[in-house]
């Protein structure tokens, strides 16, 4: 069975149609310089809470995407995927599984069938702690997929400030080209933005030419107005993605907290004209999922931000579903769980 477009084009379907005084310092080409602390405009910032569930509510409803369309969006979240080990029992055996995992994530078989060359489909990186990031660095090498490293003291991010960024430049001294640091909930807690901004800008001092995604733990904010006020912050002080959460809250990625965040991104662009990455991250694990925040990215940022420099999806398990949905493209049956390894 063959598909008559190439489904990786990611096509929308034809039924639906003044500051603090800190100066950042320059930006590598692409990137976000960051620019002054605009106190102002983040306490300006109100969120209404209702407002934004009745939106992220029409997400999932508004479009229905079947068939090849189908196929060839879930290819595009194979390839937004930050393939995930963040176990407390990970072992270099895993990871390099994983990696293998990573370089090959959609079968060989699967591919010939929808007509796509396998070197078309490979994830946005391969995401794990600090003490494994050598050993992805060598099972990766000459695939051009990044490794991120958890970093900050993960998950809490509560060490020692200078242990802190420490542990940020032995990442990227390792090899690590993506670095995913966790901000103090407590500076949001307590409306403390000068302190949330300068701990960014060191982050972001640390991590060199690697690119910065700030997890915000948006479960731990208490309020979406609290979530779009670090938003802002962040990507003031030169994040190059802002994350939901690091998966170990009690709740994690939801649509309204996305929703809140990749509007902030949006009005960020249109101030700064500086694009800034969203990564959605924990709970995400079915292949419908994946497209509910592809739409959602599609209809609130537009086509630039459906391709993994702008959007990545945190996850592990959801490969495996997105692979049995492909197979049932394929072959008109679900297979089981088995025939789809992760590790």
């Amino acid at each position: 069975m063959t598909v008559t477009r190439d489904p990786t084009r990611f096509e929308r379907p034809r039924a639906v149609a003044p500051a603090s005084g800190r100066e950042p310092a320059p930006a590598a080409p692409g990137r976000n310089p960051g620019m002054p602390l605009d106190l102002d405009r983040v306490r300006a910032l109100r969120i209404n809470r209702s407002a934004v569930e009745r939106r992220a509510a029409t997400i999932p409803t508004r479009r229905s995407v079947k068939r090849d369309w189908q196929a060839g969006w879930l290819l595009r979240a194979v390839t937004c995927l930050d393939l995930t080990t963040l176990q407390g029992d990970d072992t270099p055996g895993n990871v390099l599984r994983l990696c293998a995992k990573a370089r090959w994530p959609v079968r060989e078989d699967l591919l010939d069938a929808l007509g796509v060359p396998s070197a078309a489909v490979r994830v946005g990186a391969v995401c794990v702690y600090h003490a494994l990031v050598e050993t992805a660095v060598e099972a990766l090498l000459g695939s051009e997929i990044p490794v991120a490293a958890v970093s900050t003291g993960f998950p809490a991010g509560l060490n020692p400030f200078a242990q802190r960024l420490e542990e940020i430049a032995a990442s990227v001294a390792a090899g690590a080209r993506e670095i995913d640091v966790v901000i103090t909930r407590g500076h949001v807690l307590r409306g403390d933005w000068e302190a949330l901004y300068d701990e960014v800008r060191a982050f972001r001092r640390a991590c060199g030419e690697a690119h910065l995604k700030v997890i915000l733990g948006t479960g731990d904010l208490a309020t979406l107005t609290n979530v779009a006020r670090a938003s802002q912050v962040a990507m003031m002080a030169g994040a190059d993605f802002i994350k939901t959460s690091t998966g170990k809250e009690p709740v994690n990625a939801t649509l309204p907290v996305g929703l809140v965040m990749v509007r902030q991104i949006r009005d960020y662009d249109e101030r700064t004209g500086h694009a800034v990455g969203f990564k959605p991250a924990g709970g995400i694990r079915s292949a419908k999922g994946a497209l509910e925040w592809l739409m959602l990215m599609k209809e609130e940022l537009g086509e630039r931000w459906v391709r993994p420099d702008r959007f990545r999806i945190g996850a592990s398990a959801l490969l495996t579903d997105i692979e049995r949905q492909l197979e049932h493209f394929v072959t008109g049956r679900y297979s089981a769980d088995y025939r789809h390894p992760m590790v």
